[in-house]
């Protein structure tokens, strides 16, 4: 057995020391869920955790009450492990965040007893509002990535997958204000917010034939009018707009905010546009730490296609950290029936055997990932060397793995 093994070998252990208070972690956080930038128990829970197992916390860290970040020991080499656990208004962890954060969390207990052995610094990093807002986001513009040489998480789903791209996204309300008046005694005193809302969804329809491929706009009319008699002095609607890329999204942007603009011009109704969150970036994972990650999952057993950086699958605030990072984002599957993220039917997977197996397996690859990253002196010295060109220093000298 090599020296690879024999610390691989050590880390499974300590899971396994860990692993009822990581799965009991999972199942909490499944039972009670909470909404972006409101989760509250859940940050808590989490972080008392890996408090008792001797990681240094920060809680309401970044400016956000229900962020926090946990380290666990002192080395050059930064590992960020971002844990996600906010829900789904209305059903709950239908997008499997018990299972990311607690995920999370495993590999980061798993890789605490061997931190300093590797020459690494384990940076755990409570991110909320992935589902509305984009926590990470937030937490990228106050530092909180600024010394991570490599960031990680593993997000549910109902199969493996390694590399896969998302698109970036924005997200509007939209609103429109007109003048209300009688129907038929005296529409022309009237100014009708309805009108300016449809002509904007039908020049949305319009131009969706010059849209670039992968570009999504989707919406939904939230106030569309009170009585058939009466011309809407006001309509709402929440729209979102998606990319292949972050510039292409800025292009998409634009063309949509007209088709918004001329509702209002054609009807003399007053628009209102207001961004909800931050933009999401496009998900840009690291293929080099994706190739550790990978190997790692097919020696644990699991089935995991190549790498394809072709394929997409929604969106996510890590896209924007990847743009800064190094970073991975696979996908942790577990049996889900016939039921689809996002949907109620998903969230009662949550919790089941297969779920839980899929915390342990993705905390203790990420954590057989680091290991990986810790010790093969390529994988640390570019890392390294790609950290001091973002911070604006001078590259490192070629580092020794830390390990012994």
């Amino acid at each position: 057995m090599n020296g690879t093994d024999l610390l691989r070998a050590r880390s499974r252990a300590f899971l396994t020391t860990r692993q009822d208070a990581v799965l009991g972690l999972s199942h909490a956080l499944h039972a009670d869920p909470e909404l972006a930038y409101g989760e509250h128990r859940a940050a808590r829970r989490i972080t008392d955790l890996v408090e008792r197992a001797g990681f240094e916390v920060t809680r309401g860290a970044y400016g956000l009450p229900t962020a926090f970040s946990a380290t666990a020991g002192s080395g050059e080499l930064v590992i960020g492990i971002c844990a996600e656990y906010d829900a789904l208004p209305g059903i709950g962890h239908a997008c499997g965040h018990n299972v990311n954060g607690a995920a999370s969390v495993a590999a980061a207990l798993t890789l605490a007893p061997l931190a300093d052995e590797l020459g690494i610094t384990v940076k755990l990093l409570g991110t909320p509002a992935e589902e509305s807002g984009g926590g990470k986001v937030d937490m990228l513009r106050e530092g909180a990535f600024d010394d991570v040489a490599a960031a990680m998480m593993v997000h549910a789903a109902p199969s493996d997958s390694v590399g896969m791209s998302s698109l970036a996204i924005s997200s509007w309300k939209v609103g429109y204000t007109g003048r209300a008046a009688h129907a038929a005694a005296m529409p022309e005193r009237g100014v009708n917010a309805a009108d300016a809302m449809m002509i904007a969804q039908v020049a949305i329809a319009a131009y969706r034939q010059q849209m670039r491929p992968g570009a999504v706009v989707s919406g939904v009319v939230t106030r569309g009018g009170d009585a058939a008699n009466v011309i809407p002095d006001h309509t709402a609607a929440e729209y979102d707009c998606r990319a292949v890329t972050s510039e292409e999204l800025a292009e998409l942007q634009a063309r949509v905010r007209a088709c918004f603009e001329a509702g209002a011009l054609a009807t003399g109704a007053e628009l209102a546009l207001e961004t909800v969150g931050n933009d999401y970036a496009d998900l840009r994972q690291d293929f080099a730490i994706g190739r550790s990650y990978l190997t790692a999952a097919r020696e644990l057993g699991r089935r995991v296609q190549d790498l394809d950086p072709t394929l997409r699958g929604g969106s996510t605030d890590m896209g924007n950290v990847s743009h800064l990072v190094p970073t991975i984002h696979p996908m942790i599957g577990y049996d889900c029936g016939d039921a689809i993220m996002h949907n109620p039917e998903f969230t009662r997977y949550g919790v089941t055997a297969q779920a839980d197996r899929a915390v342990l397996d993705g905390g203790l690859l990420m954590a057989w990932t680091a290991i990986d990253l810790a010790t093969a002196p390529d994988h640390r010295r570019s890392l390294l060397t790609r950290l001091a060109a973002r911070r604006g220093a001078p590259a490192p000298a070629a580092a020794g793995t830390g390990a012994r």
